[in-house]
């Protein structure tokens, strides 16, 4: 068996590699794909001239060749929610644990097809979805990744009829927090951009819906929302707007419910400024449970996403959609919903020695 060669100034082929390292260009490319019935000498020899020379395989002439590269692309709506932005990291780390790497894209409105186009081009073994989306593009997405026998995954949002998908459930989650509060004495409620076309919405009106009427309380009178007369910009000021109309009220729900975190601290430095105590005169409840949550006095009640077990499905839904055949039949998936109690809620106005 010849011995490697000098080691060139940069290796730029497996070719040059095989050269280098000795051995032919068909027992590197077993070795380098993992495939049996090497001998763990002739794999630790390519290993060790990887170490040493630095040289990667190209994933482009793997794809070439029509294998797909041990790589999931994901998809994000954008990088300026912290609760997406730590989901996908702990998918990345996840995912890298079990030997894939990670492309992440952010899919800009309008750039959905380019994008794809981009990750079926690199034969990604998945594509992968966190945020929020359109559900007609984000439908035509995955027929055409179904038509390239690609698998796919909705992460944090149910996603259109026909998508596998891995969501907190929401429903759930609503239904938990009115029955806490209901528990607490409280009859009307304030939304705090609770609003919009987006399934997630409608799942979490649906939970606030099932609550209350199971409580024996009529939804179109005891669930309230003002969303409609303030444009929202960003999630801090838009809580701000919306607690100042509340204020403007002659009757006021006397418990408030935010579409996430930044909103519902908003609405509490609102109520504060003017005067009110929490949870003495209102109780307010978050979403997402960020250390924001821990930054407000008093600390800020929340529903926790549970990220972890998220994720952790996930990538086991991914694992066994990897490599596998393709079909029409969806896998679906709901994480059950935490909530973390802290100083924002208590007993309602004129029931604290109930």
């Amino acid at each position: 068996m010849a011995k490697p060669r000098t080691t060139p100034q940069v290796i730029r082929s497996t070719a040059e590699f095989a050269a280098h390292v000795g051995l032919s260009r068909s027992t590197v490319s077993r070795a380098l794909n993992g495939h049996p019935g090497l001998k763990q000498k002739t794999i630790d020899r390519v290993q060790a001239a990887l170490d040493a020379t630095g040289f990667r395989p190209n994933a482009h002439a793997v794809n070439l060749r029509g294998r797909r590269a041990a790589m999931v692309g994901v998809c994000m709506e954008d990088f300026r929610n912290p609760t997406a932005v730590a989901k996908v990291s702990l998918l990345q780390q996840r995912l890298r644990e079990q030997g894939l790497t990670t492309l992440i894209e952010v899919l800009a409105p309008g750039s959905s097809r380019q994008t794809l186009g981009h990750l079926l081009s690199l034969r990604v073994g998945a594509v992968v979805f966190i945020g929020h989306f359109d559900p007609s593009e984000l439908a035509a997405q995955i027929d055409e990744l179904t038509r390239h026998s690609t698998p796919h995954l909705v992460i944090d949002d149910p996603g259109p009829g026909g998508a596998n998908s891995v969501s907190l459930d929401r429903v759930r989650a609503m239904e938990l927090v009115i029955e806490h509060l209901v528990a607490q004495g409280h009859r009307s409620f304030g939304l705090l951009g609770i609003s919009g076309a987006f399934q997630t919405v409608t799942d979490r009106l649906t939970g606030v819906d099932r609550a209350l009427r199971a409580a024996g309380l009529d939804p179109a009178v005891a669930a309230v929302s003002l969303d409609s007369l303030h444009v929202r910009r960003d999630h801090f000021e838009y809580g701000s707007l919306l607690a100042r109309s509340f204020l403007a009220q002659r009757r006021r729900p006397t418990a408030y419910l935010a579409v996430n975190d930044d909103t519902a601290v908003g609405a509490l430095l609102e109520f504060q400024a003017a005067g009110l105590r929490v949870p003495e005169d209102l109780s307010l409840f978050g979403f997402n449970n960020q250390n924001l949550c821990l930054m407000t006095r008093p600390k800020l009640s929340s529903v926790d996403q549970n990220i972890e077990d998220t994720i952790d499905v996930s990538v086991k839904t991914l694992l066994a959609k990897i490599g596998s055949v393709v079909t029409r039949r969806i896998t679906t998936h709901r994480v059950a919903p935490h909530l973390v109690l802290r100083g924002t809620t208590g007993p309602a106005p004129g029931n604290a020695g109930r």
